[in-house]
């Protein structure tokens, strides 16, 4: 099922928002990131984000600095998590007869944490505050990348990583969405997709975006630079 068409202004995102803190995972605006949701806490919160106009759910990483033990001397829901998430439009869900929801989140607006709420039927939410991205929202410009330069760190990376790409499907993206696709897909670790995430629009993500692809593919240049 597909829930009816958004298109939000700034006036229009919540002031209280659901997160689901996942590990590795990055949703950028105009990205599409498909989820399985299972756990009962994260069922609840799709239901319940279901029930909205809005629909949105943040999503956002955990740090990864702390434990179980530290989790709850801090009192908190769950681990502590970046600062900076990015809330998703939920366009389309499913139900399996397991009892999953499979969804589809296409990424709206990032947005920083300004003060974390008590949990609902166990999932998290916090207040959001989305001011320095309302850009986000404006349709965004190309994002300036040398489709060369890119394509042979890619060639490269792909290399390194032991990975077969289609190609014929990187080839037809723009770079725009060439950039977005890459940057939620390519397996970097945690910090450097919150580098992605947090990059002052299309243009530096895309510049990020390459350091980190030459850097894992031991580009020209950068002697031992390949990450293991």
């Amino acid at each position: 099922m597909s829930p009816s068409p958004f298109d939000p202004t700034y006036e229009d995102l919540p002031d209280v928002l659901p997160i689901f803190p996942l590990a590795g995972v990055l949703l950028l605006p105009g990205g599409t990131l498909p989820l399985n949701i299972f756990e009962p806490r994260y069922l609840a919160m799709t239901a319940d984000a279901l029930k909205t106009d809005a629909r949105l759910i943040g999503m956002i990483q955990p740090t990864g600095t702390d434990d179980a033990d530290s989790i709850e001397e801090a009192g908190r829901a769950g681990p502590e998590v970046y600062p900076t998430g990015c809330a998703g439009r939920l366009v389309s869900f499913a139900e399996t007869g397991d009892g999953r929801y499979l969804i589809n989140l296409s990424g709206v607006s990032r947005f920083r944490i300004r003060e974390e709420l008590a949990p609902v039927k166990g999932y998290r939410r916090v207040r959001p505050d989305f001011t320095a991205f309302e850009g986000d929202l404006d349709p965004q410009p190309d994002a300036g990348i040398d489709r060369d330069q890119l394509t042979n760190a890619l060639k490269r990376y792909f290399q390194a990583q032991n990975i077969e790409p289609n190609w014929q499907a990187i080839e037809k993206m723009d770079d725009r969405d060439l950039v977005t696709f890459l940057a939620m897909g390519c397996p970097f670790d945690a910090s450097e997709k919150q580098a992605l995430l947090e990059a002052d629009g299309p243009g530096e993500c895309s510049q990020v975006l390459l350091t980190l692809l030459e850097m894992a593919g031991g580009g020209e240049g950068r002697g031992e630079g390949t990450r293991h």
